[in-house]
């Protein structure tokens, strides 16, 4: 697995790392925090979500565009200093009036510049390892390596994000709960309608008394509010640590930090280089690839759009239709240092069988058995019932990718074989038919429900069970083994070598329309039932599909 993988892979998978801790403690809240702050319903919260992830994502296509230019590691540095600017204004505590919405707002707008610089070229280095022939086979698996790194940070992400949120409330005598904040609201506008469900949950808050309704919901959705701002400080300090790895380990990837442009100025020259000559292709040769590329593109817009609902609709649906209280084995999934162990028990797992000494095989035993014993212990240190909030779902993802990976690896190393692996087109296919069934479990779920509308903002009095949200993020997970990293590997294989930045780029803004699709089931919520909300989802995964295995033959033309 990680064996003969060059040392670059990973240096640039742990700076990647650490950067995406920040970002996805930062998306963990950033929804219910401009909800709670500024009171906006379900559909404007949504929208501005999706406008900011379609930025985030559409942003390296410029960043690629201008690395085509004047380098991939100039835009990282100047990437990762932009990005460090955004979350630091995003940290700072403002009033939630219009001069708290423009610092708001322009924040936001430096992270996406920032992550465009940063992230579509640093994956372009990565590419550009296994350019070398001696590494050219192991492209597939190393962006799946490389996709488990990112998400070893995204899955610490919403717990960091939650103990941050309820330290700073617990200073000032209060307590998390996902009723608050849309009551608070509704009684500062003077609907009292749900007066005496929030008279009850003040009594319970040592920092509510002597309060009276007005006073404590102006209180909490301040200091709410304040603590989310400190959780976006956490990003500022894993950009720091991410700089140190980036620099530090630079000696090990330089080479890979050469485009199109430098390496043909080296060669005019007779200067040495450590990467291989480009191939010169054909303009017929260079117009298949690229159609091929937009091909995919055009499907996984789709994808985007279903999969970026779990920081949007499906947090909603966390926050309202899914119970506080977890119950039984299903605890174990809310602590995220059990679940850390059995990620990397996984793996010791896995070396049982391939361990070459029988030593190995025996201490990779013995290191399995200990961390399952860990998880244990730490799970039958839970409180029963658990309480939990609503960005706890956040950590299931990136666990189900860092757990399955190694499994995902083993089933395609196996095939490939045998000489039966799918191609990478063929695999993003296979994963939105696998997206369609995430969603049919959700809307099995919603059956029955009372529908958002008439709710109007309050959480449902019948709440269903975590587990139909966890299974959902397991499903959806096998879809994004699927499509996300073998999509990002054919990108880097399959795009002309003039203008790998540039399409690597258009990956990512691809993902950056579907992100901004992401609000059409938010625009939805309250207007139609809950089950049919996913039910369109559903369908669009599914054309999609079709509408690739219709052209694959032209897709896998392109690879050869």
């Amino acid at each position: 697995m990680f064996k003969n993988q060059p040392k670059g892979l990973f240096a640039l998978a742990l700076a990647n790392t650490g950067e995406r801790f920040g970002y996805y403690t930062m998306l963990a809240i950033f929804l219910l925090f401009i909800q709670a702050k500024f009171g906006f319903d379900a559909a404007v919260a949504t929208q501005i979500y999706s406008i900011f992830l379609a930025g985030v994502y559409f942003m390296p296509l410029f960043g690629g565009m201008l690395a085509d230019r004047i380098g991939f590691g100039r835009c990282v540095t100047l990437g990762i200093a932009v990005m460090f600017l955004g979350y630091l204004c995003l940290a700072i505590p403002t009033e939630a009036d219009t001069v708290g919405k423009i610092m708001m707002f322009g924040a936001l707008a430096l992270i996406a510049v920032g992550t465009g610089l940063f992230k579509g070229n640093l994956q372009v280095m990565v590419g550009n390892l296994y350019d070398d022939p001696k590494y050219s086979s192991k492209r597939d698996a190393a962006f799946s390596l490389f996709y488990m790194a990112i998400n070893i940070g995204a899955m610490f992400a919403p717990s960091m994000a939650k103990a941050v949120t309820n330290f700073f409330l617990g200073k000032s005598g209060l307590f998390y709960d996902a009723n608050i904040p849309a009551i608070a609201h509704q009684i500062l506008d003077g609907n009292m309608a749900n007066a005496d469900k929030l008279s009850t949950l003040m009594a319970s808050m040592e920092g509510a008394q002597g309060l009276d309704l007005a006073q404590f919901s102006s209180l909490y959705i301040e200091k709410l509010s304040t603590a989310y701002n400190y959780g976006f400080g956490v990003a500022c300090i894993s950009l720091i640590i991410s700089v140190l790895i980036y620099f530090s380990c630079r000696s090990w990837f330089k080479h890979a930090d050469v485009n199109a442009k430098q390496l043909a100025k080296a060669s005019q020259t007779g200067q040495a280089t450590a990467r291989p000559a480009e191939i010169e292709l054909t303009k017929e040769q260079t117009k298949s690839r690229i159609t091929a590329l937009l091909l995919v593109f055009a499907v996984v817009i789709f994808f985007w759009m279903a999969f970026h609902q779990n920081g949007a609709t499906m947090t909603i649906f966390a926050r309202d239709y899914t119970s506080h209280d977890v119950f039984g084995l299903t605890r174990i999934g809310f602590n995220i240092w059990s679940l850390a162990l059995i990620a990397v028990s996984i793996y010791t797992l896995f070396n049982i069988f391939q361990s070459e000494s029988t030593k190995g095989k025996i201490i990779s035993g013995i290191v399995t058995a200990a961390l399952w014993g860990g998880a244990y212990a730490l799970y039958a240190g839970m409180p029963e019932p658990v309480r939990i909030q609503p960005s706890d779902f956040q950590q299931f993802n990136p666990f189900f990718v860092v757990a399955l990976t190694p499994v995902s690896l083993a089933i395609f190393g196996a095939l490939a074989r045998r000489g039966k692996e799918p191609s990478a087109p063929r695999k993003i296919g296979m994963g939105m038919f696998v997206a369609a069934l995430g969603f049919l479990i959700l809307t099995a779920a919603s059956f029955g429900l009372t529908s958002p509308k008439e709710l109007d903002g309050a959480v449902s009095d019948t709440l269903v069970s975590p587990n139909w949200l966890i299974s959902t993020y397991l499903v959806l997970t096998f879809a994004e083994l699927l499509l996300s990293p073998m999509g990002i590997s054919f990108v880097s294989k399959v795009a002309p070598p003039k203008y790998k930045g540039a399409m690597m780029g258009c990956w990512f803004a691809a993902t950056a329309i579907g992100n901004y699709l992401v609000s059409i089931p938010g625009l939805l919520w309250d207007k139609i039932p809950l089950w049919g909300v996913w039910s369109v989802l559903i369908a669009l995964c599914l054309i999609s599909a079709v509408f690739i295995f219709s052209i694959m033959k032209k897709l896998e033309s392109a690879t050869e």
